[in-house]
This record gives structure tokens, C-alpha cells and sequence, in this order.
């Protein structure tokens, strides 16, 4: 329950809310507390409860009873006061303008684009009840099959997991089978033929599947990121010294996250190709088509949900010169 939905009657409630207001609960999607993800969430708890009066008890993805999809509601909702959100897409659509396939293709457009959605961003998750503090990314998405790929033409034919009905845009352009699946379904999907590929990252899914899958093809098709966000009520109820100690810390720990994830990429790679993985540079002129095949598609995808989507599509394709 949040403050703002209480009544004139609840006042000890809010009092004791408020009272409260030093000890947070926080949640992340992730269930594995050796990945970047968690490790940039603790380090985020252990500075705040070090330079300020708050208190925050970081639990791991599935040790609540709240669903990935759910984080976003559940923090607006006061279930918990803070989370690491990489499922929020359902609940704020407008930010999956930011993983449109082929969109954004690199570090510097991921950066540009980013600081010219914030504000709408920031705006967004407000109406959901939620503070947006920051966050980070993974390293870009490529393809892992366990078929012999060479260029996208290959994917033809072939069934891949995808994330979002974006990516699943992307896999049909080029005549394969688009299928969503959970991650602890893909290891047994992936044995019985279920799927025959996933796109994901080396620091990623491919982390804990590379034995499944002998080929990755490094064609960056979309990037993923997750949102730290805060219950509005709960953000509102600390002072103003600690609202700010906590927004600069976050604001050094999730680029701090986004820079371990990449570092961890390499190793994985170097790993993966050591352990037998074949990877294969992307095919001149895949990047060409690739764009081509998707550009009519953000301009479709933006229409389809509205004018908002459309200026933000504007908005990114402005800032990255696209």
C-alpha cells in the first residue's frame, strides 16, 4: 500500500510508514548473486548504509513473491521500496524504444540516445509511481545456435528464443521461427531441438548455456538494460540529504555495473572460444540489410502505439544521427 492511497483515517499508518522510512526492502530480477548485476546492487547498499541513515535489504530474484514482469508495479505499489527492473517494458512500453533491433548499434549511440530519453523516461516511470534513479546495460545481444551460421541469411529456417516481440521482429526479416521462452526453460528446449538458437550475450545467457550452443555469430542485434528505481512515497519520505547521497550513488554505480559487464564479455568470449565455441565476425554488408529490413519497423512499431512513441523514436533517431 502506498502513502498516497491511505485516508484521512490511516494516519498512525503513515506515521509509522514514515518512521519507517529508514529501512528499505529492495529486490533484483537476478537470482545469482556472483553476476554484475547483483554485485552493483550491494555495492549501492552497503555505500548508502555507510554515508547516510538508510537502510536498504537487497533480496535476490525469486526469493519474493514477485514475478520479473511485476517488479515495476510492485515498487509503485509499496510492496517493496526499491529495485534492479530489466522486465519493466510491460509496465513503461516507451523505454523499449531504447531495444528496438538495429536501432542503436554501439556504445556511443547507446549513451547518446539514453540521455536524450531520460527525461521522458523519468517522466514515465513517475506515473507508475516509481523514482527512476539510473541504471545499466548488458553487452550487446548476438546470436548463438547450435547450427553452423556464417551470415543472417542463415537464420532461415531455424527457430531462435527470443526476449521481446522486437527481437522476434528481427529473427522472422530474416526468415527464421521467433519463439519467447523463459531462461531456465532454455538448457531442455534447447536439448530437444525445442529452439535451435537464442539471442543473448557472452556475460549473459550464453554464461550458463555455452555448452549448448557451439556458434555465435557477433552481430550485435539490440542492446538490454535494466532501471533502479524507487517507490515515490518511500523516496519522498527520506531527507533530502540521503534522496541526494542515494541518486549520486547510483549514479556512479550503474555505469560502474554497465563497465563490469563488458569486461566480463571478453572474458566470456576468450572463455567460450577456448572451451570450443566457434565465433564468426559479423558478413559484410549483414549490418546494410539488417537496417534496411528493420528501419519501416521502429516507424510501424512507433505509430502503432501512438504520437508519444513517435516523438520518442524521433527523439533517439535525432540524437544518434539515424
Amino acid at each position: 500500500m502506498t502513502l498516497k492511497t491511505l485516508g484521512a483515517a490511516a494516519l498512525i499508518a503513515v506515521s509509522a510508514t514514515v518512521a519507517q522510512a529508514d529501512d528499505w526492502t529492495a529486490y533484483t530480477y537476478s537470482s545469482v548473486s556472483t553476476t554484475s548485476a547483483v554485485k552493483g546492487m550491494n555495492r549501492i547498499t552497503e555505500r548508502v548504509a555507510a554515508d547516510s541513515d538508510l537502510s536498504i535489504d537487497l533480496h535476490l530474484g525469486k526469493t519474493l513473491q514477485i514475478a520479473s514482469a511485476d517488479i515495476t508495479q510492485a515498487v509503485g505499489d509499496g510492496v517493496i521500496d526499491m529495485a534492479a527492473d530489466f522486465f519493466f517494458s510491460g509496465n513503461v512500453p516507451l523505454a523499449r524504444v531504447l531495444n528496438l533491433p538495429m536501432l542503436i548499434e554501439n556504445d556511443d549511440e547507446w549513451a547518446k540516445a539514453y540521455a536524450a530519453m531520460e527525461p521522458a523516461l523519468v517522466d514515465a516511470f513517475a506515473e507508475q509511481g516509481v523514482v527512476l534513479l539510473g541504471g545499466y546495460r548488458y553487452p550487446e545481444q548476438t546470436i548463438f545456435t547450435t547450427f553452423e551460421i556464417n551470415s543472417l541469411a542463415d537464420l532461415e529456417g531455424h527457430k531462435i528464443r527470443v526476449t521481446s516481440p522486437e527481437q522476434g521482429q528481427f529473427i522472422q526479416e530474416f526468415g527464421g521461427a521467433a519463439i519467447t521462452l523463459s531462461g531456465s526453460e532454455v538448457p531442455t528446449s534447447l536439448e530437444r531441438g525445442v529452439i535451435e538458437g537464442v539471442l543473448t550475450a557472452s556475460a549473459g545467457g550464453a554464461k550458463k548455456w555455452h555448452e549448448f550452443l557451439p556458434y555465435n555469430y557477433r552481430f550485435a542485434v539490440n542492446y538490454g538494460n535494466s532501471m533502479i528505481i524507487a517507490n515515490a512515497d518511500s523516496f519522498a519520505a527520506l531527507s533530502p540529504e540521503t534522496q541526494d547521497t542515494l541518486r549520486a550513488i547510483v549514479a556512479e554505480e550503474g555505469p560502474k555495473t554497465t563497465a563490469a559487464f563488458l569486461e566480463d564479455e571478453e572474458v566470456q568470449k576468450k572463455a567460450q572460444s577456448e572451451a570450443g565455441m566457434t565465433l564468426v565476425a559479423a558478413a559484410e554488408g549483414d549490418a546494410a540489410a539488417a537496417n534496411a529490413k528493420l528501419a519501416p519497423f521502429w516507424e510501424a512499431w512507433a505509430a502503432e502505439n501512438g504520437p508519444e512513441y513517435v516523438d520518442a523514436l524521433n527523439t533517439v533517431r535525432a540524437a544518434i544521427g539515424k
